[in-house]
Formats: C-alpha cells, structure tokens, sequence
C-alpha cells in the first residue's frame, strides 16, 4: 500500500530505512519518522553581565519611578522625624538632570513636567549649589505673593487660618541627642525650656502645634515655638519657574524666607530643582539600633510610623 509522500521503490530514498515505508516486520500503517533538530541550550548570563542588568533596572526605577530618601533634621516635624525613610514618586513633577543619580546631564531641560501643588512635601535639590536633597512644603507657587506677619502664613494678602491643637509629645529619642551635639546645643530638645521629664525617668520634647489650612482646604500641622525673626518678613513674590518652600517646623527651618547660600537658606526653588513628591513612609528608627546586636533593630524601629502616606 502506498503511503502518501512515500516513493513505492525508495529510488530518492537514502540509505536506512526508507522515508515513508514502514520498516520489515513493522506497521505499515505506523507515521513516517520525523527528523528534530536539538534545542539549543539557554546560554546562562555571566555574573558580570547580571550585574549590569541589575543596575540598569535600579537605574531606571530611581531615576524614574520611585526613590529613597532620609530624614536627617528636624525642619520637618512635626510631620517628619530624624530617622524616617520614605519613597518619593519620581514622575509627579516631570524629569530633569536632577532626577538622575549624581545628576547626571543627560535630560535637557526638564520634561513632562507638572507644576506642584500647594501643601505638597517636596524634595529638590537646594540652591544655590544644587548638591544636597532639601525636603519642604510647598507653600507658594509662580506669582504668589508670601509672607508671614506674628508667626501668621498670609498668601496673597489673606491669612492662612491656623488653629491652635494639642501640644506634640516627643519622647526624646538616639537621634535627636545626636542631633543635639552635632548642632552644639544643650538640649536634645528645641530648648531646654520643652523638655518634660516623664515618670520612668524619660525626657518628651513638649511643643505648641497647630494646624494651617490653605487656601484649597488643605490641612497640615505646623510647630510654632517662640519668637523668631523669621515670624515677621517682607512679602516675597514668588518668581515664574520657581517654588516658596517652608519647614513645617517654623523656628528650626531655613528655608524660602531666607537668601540663598550654601549652609544656610535656599531662597526661591527653581521648579527645574523639583526631584519627587513624598508618598509613603517605608521605615522609620529612633536610632537606638546596634549593628551586632540584631535585636535592637526590631525595638528600635517606629512601627507605627511605616506606612503612612503624605
């Protein structure tokens, strides 16, 4: 029986047996035999060349989509504490040379950018050198005029309303003492006048708080300690292309209130500067933690604090 395919004499047949045909003894009625080439083996990468891909996925998520960053000072409470870790949303206000590692000059100009809103918590890189990530609070946008008047915000002439709340309790924690000598002050508090000692023998910062609601209705908590110059200043307007940004901590922030050099205020921030916006809180430590005691570093983690949003 002839098979379709199949040459009844095998003439263009090679040698073995013949395509088609069922081999002697065998089922004539059995499917010719195919021939398969053999896969190929994935060629695995070198460790050399997993590396560069992991640091081009880090590269990319970073510079694009989300980053770390840490809080050092005290500008921010009482929203921020020394020791938060947080992750900053890279595309909120659009992509310059600032949002890459070592700000590499690789984006011209700035990109797909999106103007901030007021009451946002902003990081930037500070004038005037543009070395040093600065996180504060969006206050003034191109064209407002700002100014504070007896410790009162006013944005184009009307008050900012701001409410007088309950006192913020802050336990006196690693990182503020550190934070004490670094800046050569007696206190681990603001002042030694805020400090509250506690009945186990503990300290707790006690500050005035309040909350200022903008002109949009959104609320946030600020500290107002005592009488500083900075309470009463001229009134700034804020240039286009640029930002009046302030430390929720009114008396311990320099900030747009200030002229801009190196070590002290940064003065109106160039929306070119803008790195992210503030989303959520991944970590948070009093400091108390010790390397090679690994149990220090579960009682000296905030837990409550992970997880909050801005």
């Amino acid at each position: 029986m002839q098979i379709s395919g199949s040459s009844n004499n095998g003439e263009n047949a090679p040698q073995g047996d013949p395509v088609g045909q069922a081999p002697a003894g065998g089922d004539p009625f059995a499917k010719p035999a195919t021939t398969q080439k053999p896969k190929k083996e994935k060629k695995e990468d070198s460790f050399p060349v997993f590396l560069l891909k992991l640091a081009v996925i880090v590269f990319i998520f970073r510079s694009f989509i989300f980053s770390p960053f840490n809080i050092p000072s005290e500008s921010m409470l009482p929203r921020l504490l020394i020791g938060d870790y947080l992750l900053a949303s890279k595309w909120s206000y659009g992509f310059t040379r600032y949002s890459l590692p070592f700000s590499m000059p690789l984006i011209p100009g700035r990109i797909l950018a999106s103007t901030p809103e007021r009451g946002d918590v902003a990081i930037f890189k500070a004038p005037p050198d543009q070395s040093n990530d600065y996180i504060k609070r969006v206050i003034g946008l191109p064209g407002d005029q700002i100014q504070m008047r007896g410790g009162q915000l006013f944005i184009n002439g009307d008050a900012v309303p701001k409410k007088r709340i309950d006192d913020l309790l802050l336990p006196v924690s690693q990182n503020m003492i550190d934070a004490s000598r670094l800046s050569g002050r007696g206190s681990a508090c603001v002042d030694a006048r805020f400090e509250e000692a506690q009945p186990d023998g503990s300290l707790t910062c006690r500050y005035p708080r309040y909350v200022e609601t903008l002109p949009s209705g959104r609320s946030y908590q600020v500290l107002d300690l005592i009488d500083t110059p900075q309470d009463d200043t001229g009134v700034f307007t804020v240039p286009e292309g640029h930002i009046f940004a302030m430390g929720d901590n009114r008396d311990n922030s320099e900030d747009s209130r200030f002229p801009a050099q190196i070590g002290g205020g940064i003065g109106m921030v160039p929306m070119e500067n803008l790195v992210g916006k503030a989303q959520i809180m991944m970590f948070s430590t009093d400091g108390s933690a010790s390397w090679v005691k690994p149990w220090t570093w579960v009682s000296a983690t905030r837990w409550n604090r992970i997880g909050e949003t801005f």
